[in-house]
């Protein structure tokens, strides 16, 4: 599958993330619908990265811990956004909970 380049560039420690499915199956098969009252961290992959923020000097950027292509789990309070017809999470770097290797 080619990546098709998006329309918008993140800025600052901004990281844009395509949401993956948030249907689970058990081992045998069976769905198990997602709840909206459950409170989990959703799975996604990085799919752009702004250039990291500033120190406190404004004279150096801080290098992003996340990079395109990164399998994370991620925290989100907001609505997905809609971007040449997929939705994507804008976050903040710090709403990334980890890197799944």
């Amino acid at each position: 599958m080619a990546k098709k380049k998006l329309s918008i560039t993140p800025l600052f420690d901004r990281v844009v993330v395509l949401p993956a499915s948030r249907e689970e199956r058990t081992e045998s098969g069976i769905i198990i619908p997602s709840s909206g009252k459950e409170e989990r961290p959703e799975r996604g992959t990085v799919v752009a990265v702004g250039p990291g923020k500033w120190n406190e000097d404004g004279d150096e950027r801080i290098p992003m811990s996340v990079k395109v292509g990164d399998q994370v789990l991620f925290s989100t309070y907001q609505d997905p956004r809609e971007i040449d017809g997929e939705k994507y999470y804008i976050l903040d770097e710090s709403s990334i909970q980890a890197v799944i290797n």
